[in-house]
């Protein structure tokens, strides 16, 4: 396969060199002057996220800007540092961002720390771990774990995962306190935080400015009655503003857009394909359309980034265009209706070939649908080997976040064509042999996106002004929680293993990465995803199919959406005792009674094991078969996926009990 060849040479391209150890603890001097953190020896940026990397600018919406040093930064195996340039122009950190720290010989168990299936002891009194939003005063709800992925006890992360995505704009602090090793002991904090803590220190002491840079944390705690001397480690971060996670894509939303005017976006059609009358599918119709390109190489191809103008936001170089392709299903029943026009988007690194798949073509001609998709441009078949090259350099991590905000913008176009009367619905490739459309303009347009459509179709929804209600099929949000707990990650990890070794790097890494993906995915879109829009944007509804035990698109990162947007659950979900949770589906307020005019979260089972428990992935046989395509493989769901789109009415189509699909073979 071609990905395998471009995996194998990445790893062929990294071997022979020798891994270098974990860091080691240099006086705090020297650490400082680096751009780290003296207060966790572990690893540079740790503990990460942290405003002790962040600088003072009146011209963000938070006041901080993000200023990490190149020296601070995570080496690849070739030595080279991750350049901190794209990440600099953040004003905080994500939204769902992990917190990272390690924490020598902890045992969460005996600490009392939260786990992933007791969300609520997270907001106990007692609680080990606390987060608490200044801004509000309020414990935010995590779990925390080890990182199950480590292969040295000296380079496990902690990692500590919000259950909802932090606020906007708030700043968080959180503390470690009363952590117990395996025997039960309590842990003493790090000579370097222990000096902190405690007396003023000397102008001339290495910590001092670091001290003083943590009496604000401090007090924030002794605020909420915890003092100094429990503490092992404190710190404080701010969460990016609204702004700075969305103003790129709205400046290429509302410049482009601005430029069409009321006119129809441009496209042709390069091919018409009518198939016999007893395939269901009456017409496949491909083509390209024309969208602005804001990216910094003509037409705009995998590895381009953003051309910036003097205001520090997308432009457009003078004439550049993008041609994507598109692929529309017409269903038979369009030639007796007009359909209702549906934008589509495919799965993982694939291509808009997808909306010919069976089920999508089954949505159509069942439920009245014309589905038309373009290629997810920054994670499509045709961004693959700037994939795997941008996994063993991720200074060039934008390039992927930039072309997706472009893609997104791709999707944009071509839904705008669907609603327009002078578009695709002009072309007698859209129309019957007598001239009529095939396209019902004046119905609507709606989304249905399947798995990276489904993550991906989250952050369309938000930034869309033409979809107002979207389905999101097996989706999630949050590559950072994804990437370990997905078995598609695994043939990608090579050339990541291969590059970045050390495991507590990778886990600082996932972290980084996904500062700048917030741009062009869900997690950086969540907050206005339903209620709340953005600017210029209507307020949206938005219904998730979840596969139980999914191998490739986690559900613990599903809730985590689905806390965060403010979606309601059908119930009972699953059967009892299918969800080990203490609490199954903690902080997700259950549906109150159909229909429900509101966003919801149905969970689909079709008998698979529940997920592990740890940040790996569901390999093995004890985990069954992958039921991540059960769903849209379910007519019943896809009748719940129909009247929610038709009428922005959630049914319950289970008859009140959980919902079930049938095992797909």
């Amino acid at each position: 396969m071609r990905i395998r060849g471009l995996l194998v040479a990445a790893v062929v391209g990294a071997s022979g060199l020798v891994v270098p150890a974990g860091p080691a603890s240099p006086a705090a001097a020297q650490v400082t002057a680096r751009g780290c953190d003296p207060v966790d020896p572990a690893d540079c940026l740790m503990p990460f996220p942290n405003d002790w990397f962040t600088v003072a600018d009146r011209s963000t919406a938070t006041g901080r800007r993000v200023a990490f040093r190149a020296a601070a930064m995570p080496r690849n195996r070739l030595g080279k540092a991750i350049d901190p340039a794209e990440w600099n122009r953040s004003d905080g950190f994500s939204p769902g961002s992990p917190v990272l720290t390690r924490v020598p010989g902890v045992d969460l168990a005996r600490s009392g720390a939260a786990p992933i299936t007791d969300i609520g002891r997270s907001l106990a009194a007692d609680s080990p771990i606390v987060i608490i939003d200044t801004t509000t005063g309020r414990r935010w709800p995590h779990w925390a774990e080890l990182d199950a992925q480590a292969t040295r006890p000296d380079r496990q992360a902690l990692i500590i995962r919000p259950a909802r995505n932090f606020l906007e704009g708030h700043r968080y602090v959180v503390a470690l306190r009363r952590l117990k090793d395996g025997r039960g002991a309590t842990i003493p904090a790090g000579r370097a935080f222990a000096r902190i803590k405690g007396r003023t220190l000397p102008k001339g002491d290495p910590l001092h400015a670091r001290q003083r840079h943590a009496r604000r944390a401090l007090a924030d705690l002794a605020r909420h009655g915890i003092g100094t001397g429990d503490l092992y480690l404190a710190w404080d971060f701010t969460v990016a503003s609204r702004r700075s996670l969305s103003e790129r894509m709205l400046r290429i939303r509302d410049d482009s857009f601005a430029g069409l005017g009321d006119r129809a976006p441009r496209f042709v059609v390069t091919e018409v394909t009518d198939n016999p009358p007893e395939d269901r599918t009456a017409r496949t119709v491909k083509g390209r359309i024309l969208v602005p390109s804001y990216l910094n190489l003509p037409g705009g191809p995998p590895g381009s980034g953003f051309h910036y103008g003097r205001d520090g936001l997308p432009a457009r170089l003078p004439g550049n265009t993008q041609a994507p392709t598109f692929q529309c299903t017409i269903p038979r029943a369009a030639f007796t209706r007009p359909a209702r026009p549906a934008l589509y988007g495919h799965g993982l690194l694939g291509a808009e070939s997808e909306v010919g798949a069976g089920n999508v073509r089954d949505m159509a001609d069942e439920h009245g649908f014309l589905f038309c998709a373009t290629k997810w441009a920054g994670m499509s078949r045709d961004d693959v080997p700037n994939v795997v090259t941008v996994l063993a350099d991720l200074s060039r991590f934008s390039t992927v976040a930039d072309r997706l905000q472009q893609g997104m913008l791709n999707m944009l176009w071509l839904g705008r064509a669907m609603i327009h009367d002078r578009g695709l619905a002009a072309h007698r490739a859209f129309r019957t042999p007598d001239g009529r459309p095939l396209i019902d303009t004046g119905a609507g347009l709606v989304f249905d996106g399947n798995s990276q459509g489904g993550i991906m179709g989250g952050a369309l929804t938000a930034v869309s002004t033409d979809v107002r209600r979207a389905v999101l099929g097996v989706p999630a949000m949050n590559y950072s929680t994804l990437l370990n707990r997905s078995v598609d990650f695994d043939q990608y990890s090579v050339v990541l293993n291969a590059a970045y070794p050390d495991k507590l790097d990778q886990q600082l890494c996932f972290a980084l990465i996904q500062m700048l993906w917030d741009r062009g995915e869900a997690n950086g879109y969540a907050q206005h995803m339903t209620d709340r829009p953005l600017p210029g944007t209507p307020s949206h509804r938005v219904l998730m199919h979840v596969a139980f035990g999914d191998h490739q698109v986690s559900p613990t990162a599903a809730e985590v959406e689905a806390r965060t947007i403010g979606a309601r659950l059908h119930t009972p979900a699953v059967a009892p005792g299918r969800n080990p949770d203490r609490v199954p589906y903690w902080g997700i307020p259950a549906i109150g009674g159909y229909p429900y005019r509101g966003s919801a979260l149905v969970i689909w089972d079709s008998g698979t094991p529940y997920q592990p428990l740890t940040n790996t992935p569901p390999s093995g046989p004890q985990y069954g078969r992958d039921p991540h395509a059960d769903p849209r493989n379910s007519a019943d769901a896809r009748r719940q996926k129909a009247i929610f789109l038709e009428t922005g009415e959630v049914v319950d189509v289970c008859a009140g009990a959980p919902c079930t699909a049938p095992a797909r073979e």
